[in-house]
């Protein structure tokens, strides 16, 4: 059965030049979608992405990725946004790409975060005016 699942990877320093998504492909016979990346200034790797294929593949491939001591989590994105903080001025609905933020309901205005649809490009995080939406990386 193919599925899609959303990751959070944090790779730790010793790991940032290990080619370790190809294998993923090659090796697994996955299809990976990279929607954020970041190697800091200390070496430590993070990523979101899509992995699509099948389940018992997937499973195969997260193993192999922990081998390497790479933190894995399946949380939803990236992205996390604090709805105390929020003042439903819209703004970040026009950076948002993917729809994950946007108004629900038309009489109250309130912005809602879908994060199924988030892909953790940072949009939001760049655009709010009152610092609702941040990352985790």
């Amino acid at each position: 059965m193919i599925i899609t699942q959303k990751y959070f990877l944090h790779f730790p320093v010793c790991e940032t030049n290990t080619p370790i998504i190809y294998k993923l492909v090659k090796d697994y016979d996955l299809e990976v979608n990279i929607f954020r990346a970041l190697v800091s200034s200390e070496g430590e790797g993070y990523l979101v992405l899509d992995v699509k294929g099948e389940a018992g593949s997937i499973k195969k491939a997260m193993e192999y990725i922990e081998s390497f001591g790479v933190t894995i989590n399946s949380v939803k994105n990236g992205v996390v946004r604090d709805e105390s903080l929020c003042n439903h001025c819209g703004n970040c609905i026009s950076h948002c790409k993917t729809g994950a933020l946007h108004i629900a309901d038309l009489k109250t205005r309130k912005i809602v975060f879908d994060d199924k649809l988030c892909i953790a490009c940072g949009k939001c995080v760049d655009n709010c005016p009152m610092k609702a939406c941040s990352t985790v990386f």
